[in-house]
């Protein structure tokens, strides 16, 4: 047979249907869909707060709550049901319990190291991810020790943050997350856990989090907003990129096990370039103001929150995410095991 007779004899009109050919039933749509979420790809960020059958109301983020250790326990099972394997904890503290250091964050059986051993107690092959940061201990809600000059010193925060993660490492973390933006703290942190005998514990490095406006709802949920000044001496430029692609690389170099961009849909630009120089598993963080909109938005009826969270997760998947941390993984979760 003469293919290229076939060719010519094909209708510019026939090639140009061709796309919608393509999109003509949901079976077909689904054989040549390109991106895809599934539950497993879902980090769930979750809130713990002391106390007993606690699940305490957060006014900004509609729908996402505190939970004692008892109600959490029910709030990962649900979402185990829906194939999400993997949450990210974060500790709401008390008042009393801050301090200018935020010492509460290594005290021995904290919170946050009761529900790390509860839930890999009760769920052994969950993973269980752990926020490393010193705002939701301390009294100004800065990421680390102050100086006398009120500026976070880097390298006395380091000691903290090795401290803290080998105690999430004893009860069980299956990551720890540096969510700090120290510098060097990746390695310092590597280092620390190797010499503790803890080398299958991962590192999942906040590389590039940008100083954001997006985060008002998450400090919040737990009362950690900066006392004074703001967070653009540690945290990045939201005008750059190169920096972004420099901070990933040396925290590739210094060990790190994953990487996370944050915050997601304006930044899908740093995750497509962050992509193309790496091969590590790289990471999302949908966060609180991206959540929060789309929320407030469905409750005024202008859009379907679930397709909505859909579309935007897509988006960070088709930018070249692996995983994506979100608030709206059990919505997300819920629609895609209809």
């Amino acid at each position: 047979m003469n293919t290229s007779n076939l060719l010519v004899e094909t209708s510019p009109f026939s090639l140009q249907k061709r796309p919608r050919r393509n999109r003509q039933t949901a079976a077909i749509r689904g054989l040549v869909q390109e991106t895809h979420l599934h539950p497993s790809q879902l980090v769930s960020p979750l809130f713990i707060v002391e106390g007993q059958t606690q699940k305490q109301v957060i006014a900004s983020m509609p729908g996402v709550f505190r939970y004692s250790l008892d109600l959490l326990i029910v709030e990962v099972q649900q979402l185990y049901q829906l194939g999400i394997r993997a949450v990210d904890l974060f500790c709401y503290v008390p008042a009393e319990k801050k301090d200018v250091y935020g010492s509460e964050a290594i005290q021995p059986a904290n919170l946050l190291q009761q529900a790390i051993r509860l839930l890999k107690q009760e769920f052994p092959d969950l993973c269980v991810m752990v926020d490393i940061a010193l705002d939701p201990f301390t009294t100004h809600g800065h990421d680390g020790v102050l100086n006398s000059q009120g500026m976070v010193d880097n390298d006395a925060t380091l000691q903290v943050l090795a401290r803290m993660s080998i105690l999430a490492a004893e009860a069980g973390a299956d990551i720890v997350a540096p969510s700090d933006m120290m510098d060097g703290r990746v390695r310092y942190i590597r280092q620390a856990l190797d010499q503790e005998g803890f080398q299958s514990v991962g590192i999942l490095s906040y590389a590039a989090k940008y100083a954001s406006a997006f985060y008002g709802p998450f400090r919040e949920a737990l009362n950690s907003a900066p006392k004074f000044g703001d967070k653009k001496h540690y945290q990045m430029n939201p005008a750059n990129v190169r920096e972004a692609l420099m901070e990933c690389q040396l925290d590739e170099l210094e060990g790190a096990d994953m990487l996370l961009i944050k915050p997601a849909l304006p930044y899908l630009d740093v995750i497509a370039k962050v992509r193309e120089i790496t091969t590590l598993p790289l990471g999302a963080y949908h966060v609180s103001g991206e959540y929060a909109m789309v929320m407030a938005a469905a409750q005024q009826g202008w859009l379907d929150a679930s397709r909505v969270f859909e579309e935007c997760l897509l988006s960070i998947k088709r930018a070249g995410a692996d995983f994506i941390l979100t608030y709206a993984a059990r919505q997300v979760a819920e629609k895609l095991t209809l």
